[in-house]
């Protein structure tokens, strides 16, 4: 080809290369909306679309991997909290989305974050405190979701929910109780349901130092192990390393200024029935000591007024005679007393007339004032 040949065909070919398009990046290609969806703040209606298919889907995969989630970590509430974990990770991811969609970068809400966290901060100080305390009761579990549990101020419930801001107790009293985990932290739980739901209760019982000891030990024992949802005996119960005899044992505490102070430990097989159960253990007692031949008594404090010498002469009439049904009695008193000095001294005589009104007894004996 000689060089004439060459330069026509260059001629030809370099208009060809010239009009050759090349492609161009249109945005509006791209744009997966069609044009006539593309209505005024159509991005805004796109956003709330794709908030609302996470909420749903945030609710189907929990429940689609609530079994295996259960299964795995075998307590419910931390089972319940991971499950919130990851449906609220879902729906923060769709409100990122939905956040592109309108048009918000992740560094702008990286920035609007960093520069409200230091107001926010003080206001969520309360909540974040709590969400940290909720997260060590899940790691420590003092108490799980259906045990019985006590507080400081003796309200009583079963646990009905553990998250990482509060715990819900469902309390005796059909009411339910919020309390934040930053809060519940700071007290003393009791928990009646941790491993045994056998509860021990101690009662003291004082009989007087006339009573037959060994019969009131035995009336006491057998009153106790009478009532419904005491245990009345079998194996040792063991707490710790120690062990603890089933049945209601009766032990001589103390001697006191009236009597001799005998304490009651019995067993109740259910927790939540404790009042009743004082109540019931407490009557039957009382009805066999009632019922029992023996000489046996509570004791209770006596006060008796002596008269001596030194405090003058006195003269007393008794009367009793029926009142309403009731016993009256009625002492009319002239005291006299005599100041004691100088035998030269002029005697001082008082005449005091009192009228006091009784209880009298069956046997119309005047023996103490109570």
């Amino acid at each position: 080809m000689s060089l004439s040949q060459t330069a026509v065909l260059t001629q030809i070919l370099l208009p060809i290369q010239t009009q050759t398009p090349t492609p161009s990046m249109n945005t509006s290609s791209m744009n997966v909306i069609p044009q006539w969806l593309q209505f005024p703040g159509w991005r805004w209606a796109v956003a709330l679309v794709v908030i609302i298919i996470g909420i749903v889907l945030s609710r189907y995969i929990t429940r689609l991997i609530g079994r295996p989630v259960a299964r795995r970590f075998q307590r419910q509430s931390v089972a319940q909290t991971a499950l919130r974990l990851v449906r609220s990770s879902i729906v923060l991811f769709t409100v990122a989305l939905a956040a592109s969609v309108v048009g918000l970068q992740v560094g702008d809400i990286v920035l609007s974050v960093t520069v409200f966290s230091a107001v926010l901060g003080i206001v969520l100080a309360p909540i974040a405190g709590s969400i940290i305390n909720g997260l060590f009761i899940l790691a420590d579990q003092p108490y799980e979701i259906g045990d019985m549990i006590e507080l400081d101020d003796g309200r009583r419930g079963f646990v009905d929910d553990i998250t990482i801001r509060y715990t819900k107790i469902f309390t005796l009293d059909n009411t339910f109780l919020v309390v934040p985990n930053s809060s519940i932290r700071e007290q003393l739980v009791t928990n009646f349901s941790a491993e045994d739901e056998r509860v021990r209760q101690t009662l003291d019982i004082a009989v007087t130092y006339e009573s037959d000891l060994e019969r009131a030990r035995e009336l006491i024992q057998r009153a106790a192990a009478s009532v419904d949802d005491v245990i009345e005996g079998g194996p040792d119960i063991r707490v710790g390393n120690a062990r603890y005899p089933a049945r209601p044992t009766v032990f001589l505490d103390s001697f006191g200024d009236d009597g001799i102070v005998l304490r009651l430990r019995y067993w109740v097989m259910r927790p939540y029935k404790l009042p009743a159960v004082e109540s019931d253990v407490a009557d039957a007692i009382w009805s066999r000591f009632q019922e029992d031949a023996a000489e046996l008594e509570f004791p209770y404090p006596h006060r008796h007024l002596v008269f001596d010498h030194t405090s003058g002469s006195l003269d007393a009439t008794v009367q009793t005679g029926p009142a309403n049904g009731k016993s009256s009695t009625t002492s009319h008193m002239n005291a006299e007393a005599r100041e004691n000095g100088n035998v030269n001294q002029n005697t001082n005589k008082y005449n005091i007339t009192l009228t006091l009104t009784l209880i009298a007894t069956l046997d119309n004996r005047l023996m103490s004032f109570r």
